[in-house]
């Protein structure tokens, strides 16, 4: 089953928690169940997304946070756009909390070139983090320039316990995104924005170091990734194919250059359509829920808690949250 041939389901209309700040790009569940996530100013913010919203400031990367990981201890992995791969304490929350944290840089810099465009981690239980770098080209500002270049410059990363600097598992990734380990750690999953697939690297077992494709031909751009308790990766789908992308993509290079020194300028809005999927271990589809003029665009992550989905985006000025239907 691909998933051209699974008819997607309506995603329920999805309830906006405003932050006092944009681009939630992802968004993760603390122990508490409390949504963490950060913003274009570089705060890390907690809301609960039960009762009465309440938002805090719980730190401030000093850069521009994209993925976050929540660590067994409640600390944080950030991977910032400007500053690299940090590891956030969060500060006491609530009146007395000064709301800075503490930021400890991990990973700025590798084989002595910046480390550019950090953007999403997940840790293994004994430490070992795995993190991804979208491109080496193009900034966080110029996304749509590195997917109209299909640079194809993004890695995956390993930085084992006590490692000085992160050794390079998986590179020539197209557009590298979210990342998420299966649940006996026997395998990394990464999203490929620019291919529409999600590339899978085994770790242990008969076929450690092998590379395969868990599943391919998205209907989407597949962002941010995360793991339910029953093993389903949900995959944030940032926006529909277009025939016009996978077109430029096969041009020319000088082609594709000229046309993104045309369309910089214009700052391109994204189709005001939500669509989320989950994908079970095997590479099947689960879910596959879109909304139409959901009110709620650039889905960039999502995660499953306790019935409900919370959705990140690059460009809101909240998260959403909705009910999670139930397996037809």
């Amino acid at each position: 089953m691909t998933p051209r041939r699974t008819a997607p389901r309506p995603l329920p209309s999805p309830r906006r928690i405003l932050l006092g700040g944009t681009g939630p790009e992802d968004v993760v569940a603390d122990h508490e169940g409390r949504v963490v996530t950060g913003v274009e100013d570089g705060r890390i913010l907690r809301a609960n997304t039960q009762g009465p919203a309440r938002v805090e400031q719980i730190a401030r990367t000093g850069g521009r946070p994209l993925g976050l990981e929540v660590l067994r201890d409640g600390r944080l992995l950030v991977c910032d756009a400007e500053r690299g791969l940090l590891r956030v304490t969060p500060s006491v929350g609530g009146p007395g909390g000064s709301g800075e944290g503490r930021v400890e840089v991990l990973v700025d810099s590798v084989a002595g070139a910046p480390l550019r465009f950090c953007s999403n981690a997940a840790a293994a239980a004994e430490g070992t983090v795995y993190f991804t770098a979208s491109s080496t080209r193009y900034g966080l500002q110029d996304w749509l320039g590195d997917l109209m270049a299909h640079t194809a410059t993004g890695r995956l990363f390993r930085l084992r316990p006590g490692a000085d600097a992160p050794e390079v598992l998986l590179d020539g990734l197209d557009f590298a995104n979210g990342v998420v380990l299966s649940e006996d750690e026997s395998c990394v999953v990464v999203a490929e924005t620019g291919a529409y697939r999600l590339t899978r690297l085994w770790l242990s077992g008969p076929r450690a170091g092998r590379r395969d494709t868990l599943i391919e031909d998205l209907p989407g751009f597949p962002d941010n990734l995360s793991r339910a308790a029953d093993g389903t990766i949900w995959v944030a789908l940032a926006g529909p194919r277009q025939a016009s992308l996978d077109w430029l993509r096969r041009a020319p290079v000088p082609v594709r250059r000229a046309v993104w020194r045309a369309v910089r300028p214009l700052h391109i809005r994204p189709l005001p359509v939500a669509r989320v999927m989950g994908i079970g271990p095997d590479g099947g589809v689960r879910h596959n829920l879109r909304r139409r003029r959901a009110g709620y665009r650039m889905v960039t992550s999502v995660y499953a808690h306790e019935g409900t989905l919370v959705l990140g985006s690059l460009l809101e000025d909240g998260v959403a949250v909705c009910e999670l239907p139930e397996l037809s």
